[in-house]
């Protein structure tokens, strides 16, 4: 009876503390790196969302508030408090900063998302094919992926933005999408390589499967942990090249982003004035992005490698 009732007894604090470890442990999945990562991007996506239902964005445009207010609890050069109506601070034009990062952190977010999923729907393709089917094709695909790999991007992507002046978000993207397809190719065609003589390839190979099921059905499940983690490094990329045309001044010039109002602040002489909230958000921002993404991979580290997970 007594043993019956110890089995039942309620687990205390740090039995249900190991419990959880443990969990983790068995679905890598709920690592807290990953999910913190995620966090950090949902909430700027719901920055975007939320901030548009409850925010006046009209405040966005040029003369709405008053020129360089600050923050709320600070002051600036000419000694004018921060005012709730726009609590961020405002620009060199009198544009709200709220206003600007409501729309301008999803958008430059969107970019390096769109971008790279353009790029690893390119790279998983052309690194089958070329790892599958091998010969001639695999010949070009990889002579193809080393030459543009060795092309400088934010070179090419000045020239041609200055040349074709204002583009869209959705264009930006594609264009530096261009230019991070070569490193997924490079490693998916590396696994299809050592994964296509396995056991359970060659035994869909003499049932009869056909190429494609082989490639997408049998092997591709098992390189989702290195496809979550190729496509996390090239949404980095992705937003590091962009912020880096829109602070030349290159990229949108009509739609708020991050890069481009750094550009601004930059270009308005913001340093020298001490409006450090004009640029010092939007970079916040993007460390706060950078940061969710470096976490995010390094949780999608521990579910492809079961070395890296701790039970302590």
């Amino acid at each position: 009876m007594a043993d019956h009732v110890t089995d039942n007894a309620p687990m205390t604090r740090a039995e249900k503390r190991q419990a959880r470890r443990l969990r983790r442990f068995e679905n890598p999945w709920l690592n807290p790196k990953l999910m913190w990562g995620a966090g950090l991007l949902i909430g700027i996506v719901m920055l975007g969302l939320v901030g548009r239902m409850l925010w006046n964005l009209d405040l966005v445009f040029t003369g709405s508030s008053q020129l360089k207010l600050p923050p709320v609890g600070f002051e600036n050069l000419r000694k004018q408090p921060g005012v709730w109506g726009t609590p961020l601070g405002t620009d060199g034009s009198g544009r709200d900063m709220l206003s600007l990062i409501i729309i301008g952190a999803p958008n430059s977010l969107f970019v390096g998302l769109l971008a790279s999923l353009i790029g690893m729907s390119t790279g998983i393709f052309l690194g089958f094919t070329a790892g599958f089917v091998g010969g001639r094709t695999d010949d070009v695909i990889r002579v193809l992926s080393d030459v543009m790999i060795t092309i400088p991007p934010l070179l090419i992507l000045v020239v041609f933005q200055s040349s074709f002046g204002d583009v869209s978000l959705t264009m930006m993207a594609l264009l530096i999408a261009g230019f991070v397809w070569q490193s997924p190719t490079r490693l998916i065609r590396a696994q299809v390589l050592s994964m296509k003589q396995s056991g359970y390839v060659q035994m869909a190979r003499l049932s009869g499967a056909s190429t494609g099921h082989i490639m997408f059905r049998e092997m591709l499940p098992n390189l989702v942990p290195y496809l979550f983690g190729s496509f996390i490094a090239n949404v980095t990329t992705s937003i590091v090249t962009a912020v880096g045309l829109e602070v030349l001044g290159l990229g949108p010039q009509r739609i708020p982003t991050l890069g481009r109002t750094i550009y601004e602040a930059i270009n308005a002489g913001a340093l020298i004035q001490n409006l450090w909230w004009w640029w010092g958000i939007p970079t916040l921002l993007l460390g706060v992005m950078f940061v969710g993404l470096l976490l995010i991979n390094l949780g999608l580290d521990e579910v492809s490698n079961p070395r890296l997970r701790k039970l302590s």
